[in-house]
């Protein structure tokens, strides 16, 4: 390697989990992806593709996006999109209302813990 970017389309380095199906499969799994870029992303789990399947993939506030798998390497496999996307919008916080993703984080946040108390109203023991 050269060092040299050849990539027609800039890539985002992220952190993001996302759901995956592939084509003939029922179940869905979920893996980490490593950059999205508009055309495509790289993902990283323990899900068994091959180069060439169809997968569906389902990622926040974009929605499902199908594609097909474009590499594999170890636990990481490219996607590349149907479809053009805009993966700016991956990064912006979840939206609230309908939006499932956030309904299914909303129960968590109700338990966080208290604040510490205020220490001139602890009792001595």
């Amino acid at each position: 390697m050269t060092g040299v970017e050849t990539r027609s389309v800039a890539r985002d380095s992220l952190f993001l989990l996302a759901d995956i199906r592939i084509e003939q499969h029922a179940e869905t799994q979920r893996v980490r992806v490593r950059n999205l870029s508009d055309g495509g992303m790289m993902a990283e789990g323990n899900v068994r593709v091959q180069r060439g399947h169809r997968v569906e993939v389902e990622l926040r506030n974009l929605g499902r996006i199908t594609g097909s798998v474009a590499w594999v390497q170890d636990n990481r496999f490219g996607i590349a999109f149907d479809e053009e996307i805009d993966s700016q919008k991956a990064r912006r916080p979840l939206k609230s209302g309908d939006d499932q993703a956030a309904a299914l984080l909303r129960p968590l946040w109700a338990y966080r813990t208290p604040p510490p108390p205020e220490p001139g109203k602890l009792r001595k023991i």
